[in-house]
C-alpha cells in the first residue's frame, strides 16, 4: 500500500477540495499566500479528454507551481485504460499524488458514467482505481527505479440514498487507496440538504473493521477550522476537506483570530482577479508544472471573465452597501475595470 507524502503529514490533515472553475491556478496562488491547507487539489480533469487531440486544451486545469507542493491531480473517467495514461502524466508532470473523482453529481459527467455514476458500478470503479495505480508506477527508464505516486478517492456516501454507503465504501477499501474522501451527501441530495457526519463515523468504522490502513477524510458544511476540528473530534476521521467554507475567503486555513476587513477582502478580490486574468483568462503557450515548464503547440485559449464574477458574490456580501458594489462588479470585463471601481468605492469610505 502505497502512502507516499500522507504518512508524513500530521493528523488531523486539512485540505482543500478540488472545485471546477473554482479552485483554479489563480486561487490556489491566492490561498498558498493566505493560509496554505495541507494539501492542495488541482480542478478536476477529464481523462477521456487528456486522451484526445484536444489534450492541450486542458492542460491549463493541471498548472502549478513548487510552493504548492503538496499536490494532488484529480481526474474522472469510466475507462480504465484513459485513467492509467491521465495517471501517467501525472507522474510526468510532478505531481505529489493522483485523486479519482467518483462523486461528481453534474449531469453531464454522470451521463458519461463518471463521476457519482461510478457508485452504481463498483466493479468498475475498482477497475479504474487498479489502472490509476498502474499509471502511477510508471517506469522512468530502464534499470532506474519507478516512481509511485499514492491514489485516493473522493466520492459521496450513496448515489441515491444513505444505505448505500455500506457497500461502497467497503468496495473502494478494498482497494486499499491511500484516502478516501466522502462527501456526506447522496447524488440525489446534491448541495440541497444538511451534511449527514454521523456516516462519515460509520465509514471510519466499517474501515477498521476491516482492519483497512485507508485515510478518511470528511466533506461537507464545514465553514470554519474550529467546525472542521470538532468534526475531527465526532467522527473519529483523519481528516476533513473544505470546500465552499473557503469561498471569499483565502484566510480560512490561517485560523485568524480576527475576521478580515472589508478593505482587506476587497484588496485580496483585486489581486485575485489579476491573478486570474494573468494565468486563467488570457490565451497562453507556456505554463509550469512544479519545476517543469511546458510549451504547448498552440495557444490555450483563456476562460471567460464570467466565471470570475461568482467570486465576487462571495468578497463582497454582508455589510452595509456591499450589494450596490457587487452590482457595479458583475457588470465588469477586466481586472482593471475591478480595480478602479475597488480603489473608488475604498476612496470615498
Amino acid at each position: 500500500m502505497n502512502f507516499g507524502f500522507w504518512k508524513k503529514l500530521k493528523k488531523p490533515i486539512f485540505v482543500l477540495a478540488p472545485m471546477a472553475d473554482v479552485t483554479d491556478a489563480a486561487f490556489r496562488r491566492l490561498i498558498v499566500k493566505y493560509g496554505k491547507p495541507d494539501v492542495l487539489w488541482t480542478e478536476f480533469v477529464s481523462a477521456d479528454g487528456l486522451d484526445s487531440i484536444g489534450k492541450e486544451n486542458l492542460i491549463r486545469d493541471l498548472e502549478y507551481v513548487e510552493a504548492e507542493r503538496p499536490i494532488v491531480a484529480q481526474f474522472f473517467s469510466p475507462d480504465p485504460a484513459k485513467m492509467k495514461r491521465a495517471a501517467e502524466l501525472a507522474v510526468e508532470l510532478g505531481f505529489d499524488g493522483i485523486d479519482l473523482n467518483m462523486g461528481c453529481p453534474d449531469k453531464n459527467v454522470v451521463k458519461q458514467g463518471s463521476g457519482s455514476a461510478m457508485i452504481r458500478t463498483p466493479d468498475k470503479a475498482k477497475e479504474v482505481i487498479r489502472a490509476a495505480k498502474a499509471g502511477a508506477c510508471l517506469r522512468q527508464g530502464s534499470g532506474r527505479q519507478a516512481s509511485s505516486l499514492p491514489v485516493s478517492v473522493k466520492t459521496r456516501i450513496g448515489y441515491s440514498k444513505d444505505s448505500e454507503m455500506e457497500m461502497w465504501v467497503r468496495a473502494i477499501l478494498e482497494e486499499e487507496p491511500a484516502v478516501l474522501t466522502l462527501h456526506a451527501r447522496t447524488k440525489k441530495d446534491m448541495s440541497k440538504v444538511p451534511a449527514r457526519w454521523e456516516n462519515i463515523k460509520r465509514a471510519v468504522e466499517i474501515r477498521d473493521e476491516m482492519k483497512s490502513e485507508t485515510l478518511i477524510f470528511g466533506n461537507g458544511d464545514v465553514w470554519t477550522l474550529d467546525e472542521a476540528k470538532k468534526k475531527v473530534v465526532e467522527t473519529g476521521c483523519d481528516g476533513i476537506m473544505i470546500g465552499r467554507g473557503i469561498f471569499g475567503n483565502p484566510w480560512f486555513f490561517a485560523d485568524k483570530k480576527e475576521p478580515p476587513t472589508i478593505e482587506e477582502k476587497l484588496q485580496v478580490l483585486v489581486e485575485h482577479t489579476k491573478l486570474f486574468e494573468k494565468l486563467v483568462g488570457t490565451d497562453r503557450s507556456d505554463f509550469t508544472f512544479g519545476s517543469k515548464k511546458l510549451t504547448t503547440k498552440q495557444p490555450v485559449h483563456g476562460k471567460n471573465f464570467a466565471i470570475m464574477k461568482k467570486h465576487f458574490k462571495a468578497y463582497v456580501r454582508d455589510w452595509p452597501g456591499a450589494s450596490e458594489l457587487r452590482a457595479k462588479l458583475m457588470e465588469t470585463n477586466s481586472a482593471r475595470e475591478v480595480e478602479v471601481i475597488v480603489r473608488k468605492y475604498l476612496s470615498s469610505k
